[in-house]
């Protein structure tokens, strides 16, 4: 395997597991960057753009990144709150009304943006064209009657959270999420991330197919546990259904679906964007440029949600809309604040190590938080430090 790119003295065992990805773990096309206190010490790439094609991957190539768009997107409410306009002890429902149904007037800002809202699940799956059309699932939301008394548990949002998210920024700003993570974050940082892909940037994003992992000497296979496999089976589980809030599941190489704003799942972006947006989150980064104050970074990485998930199955912590370092999603280090994607992609960054780490693929594997090739990179990481 060709790998591109570069990597700093010291950084050497990222770029061996990374190739180590390819020949044994199964990657198609991929690419890993890694900011270190400011500064990038990782960028390499290497496969092809389309999962299932053979034109290269180039330095610019972008991929769809599914739920590691959650940790983008929670940049946005966060930067609110640190300009003073958005109170994450305020109800939900001071900002937007239609959603103090049901028990939800009690939800509170912190709550939402934590996993805590009590609506992972909306009675009827929207289509993906309702989904994109930026009214249907806040209204879907709004109306829905929580599945647990509002604050008491967690449970993961994983497709629920675009039209929460969205509609919370909406009523604050009069702007979508994505135009603000644009025209306040992205833009002036000069990353290529978006939240909505303009019809300018479509050439440079590749294809994306479920893949299997290869039959490979030394991989590690392990089972989900029962209580796991059976949540996901079932189609009447809130696992099956959370991930089903979209039915049926929408075409992620589909133009009308990477062009919609849905900050839950349909994020594009270079692994670069990714390390450089989350570098500047805990400091700042070569140019001067930095997005979160000192306090903010402490908040991001604050644990509001933690124990038994009532949809994953597992334990997980959240943060104000990051997941955080634990067995179930694990980080570089128990201070690390971020989020993967399912079927792979991951990003996060580590304040106390000062990095900003991001990796995307096109081969979706059927990993929802830990998956074994952004795992083995992490692990690489870890050990040049």
């Amino acid at each position: 395997m060709e790998i591109q790119g570069v990597v700093a003295e010291g950084f050497e065992p990222v770029r061996d597991a990374f190739v180590r990805n390819f020949e044994v773990l199964g990657d198609r096309g991929a690419a890993v960057a890694v900011y270190r206190d400011g500064r990038k010490v990782v960028d390499l790439w290497g496969g092809t753009k389309d999962a299932e094609g053979t034109e290269p991957w180039t330095e610019g190539t972008a991929q769809i990144v599914r739920s590691a768009t959650k940790g983008v997107a929670a940049a946005v409410p966060l930067l609110l709150h640190q300009r003073g306009l958005l109170d994450l002890d305020a109800p939900v429902g001071s900002y937007w009304p239609e959603f103090k149904t049901g028990g939800k007037e009690r939800i509170l800002v912190r709550d939402l943006l934590a996993h805590r809202a009590g609506v992972p699940v909306i009675d009827r799956g929207l289509t993906a064209a309702e989904a994109a059309d930026g009214v249907s699932g806040a209204h879907a939301v709004a109306a829905q009657q929580p599945f647990w008394e509002p604050g008491t548990e967690h449970g993961y949002h994983a497709q629920t959270y675009s039209w929460l998210l969205s509609e919370l920024v909406l009523r604050v700003t009069g702007r979508t999420l994505g135009s603000v993570l644009a025209e306040e974050m992205t833009e002036p940082l000069g990353v290529d991330f978006w939240i909505g892909l303009p019809e300018t940037e479509t050439h440079r994003v590749g294809r994306v197919a479920p893949v299997e992992p290869p039959d490979t000497a030394g991989v590690l296979r392990t089972r989900p546990r029962r209580n796991v496999s059976e949540a996901y089976a079932d189609p009447d589980s809130l696992t099956r259904r959370a991930f089903r809030a979209i039915d049926p599941l929408p075409d992620e190489n589909d133009p009308a679906y990477r062009a919609a704003e849905l900050p839950a799942t349909n994020g594009i972006g270079t692994a670069r964007a990714l390390a450089r947006f989350y570098g500047a989150t805990i400091g700042v980064v070569e140019d001067g440029a930095r997005i979160f104050t000192p306090a903010t970074t402490a908040l991001a990485g604050r644990e509001l949600s933690s124990g038994p998930d009532r949809v994953l199955v597992v334990n997980t912590r959240f943060g104000p809309g990051y997941m955080l370092h634990g067995p179930a999603s694990p980080l570089l280090s128990p201070a690390s604040f971020g989020h993967p994607g399912r079927g792979g992609s991951l990003a996060f960054a580590d304040p106390d190590a000062g990095i900003g780490f991001g990796y995307v693929t096109n081969a979706l594997a059927k990993s929802v938080t830990a998956d074994p090739r952004a795992q083995a990179l992490v692990r690489a990481l870890r050990s040049a430090l």
